[in-house]
């Protein structure tokens, strides 16, 4: 099992070649001596789907409950997402007009089985856990064998924008 104590380090990131265009995610989870990275690539998507995909992997590969999760990201559209608490407004009103209803709902089935504090740093300033997630979701958005973000590709058919 992954989880050794009860506070966990996440550190996010996504990357999208065009925007929209092929995407990626990485993820580092630290916890005591332990350490897991994720990622993912997609063939078409955008950078803020995969910043939020990051946070939702991570989260969902947690094997314990109610765990003191500190998620470090450089996307302020997530980061101030949760902690100004706008997404619950958003949740309140169906996601009306907004983006990505699909990953915020999936996201808020999680949020309250932990203990989840969102921290802003600045991307590709040197933050070691950061450069490595960006390496990450560039590489597995640079690579072959890429996903369908299904979700996403469908509502730019419904929308003729494909």
């Amino acid at each position: 099992m992954f989880i050794c104590g009860v506070k966990v380090n996440i550190y996010t990131d996504g990357s999208a070649r065009g925007n929209p265009g092929r995407g990626g995610y990485g993820a580092v989870l630290l916890s005591g001596q332990h350490k897991k990275e994720m990622s993912a690539g997609f063939r078409l998507t955008t950078n803020n789907r995969m910043e939020l995909l990051a946070v939702i992997v991570a989260i969902e590969s947690m094997k314990l409950p109610n765990l003191d999760i500190t998620i470090y990201t450089d996307s302020k559209y997530v980061c101030e997402a949760v902690e100004k608490k706008w997404v619950f407004g958003w949740e309140k009103k169906g996601f009306k007009d907004k983006k990505n209803p699909d990953l915020w709902k999936r996201f808020l089935t999680l949020y309250p089985l932990h203990t989840i504090t969102f921290k802003w740093i600045k991307g590709h300033a040197g933050y070691a856990m950061n450069e490595r997630c960006d390496q990450l979701a560039t590489a597995a958005a640079d690579g072959g064998n890429l996903a369908i973000d299904d979700f996403y590709e469908k509502e730019q058919v419904a929308n003729n924008l494909l």
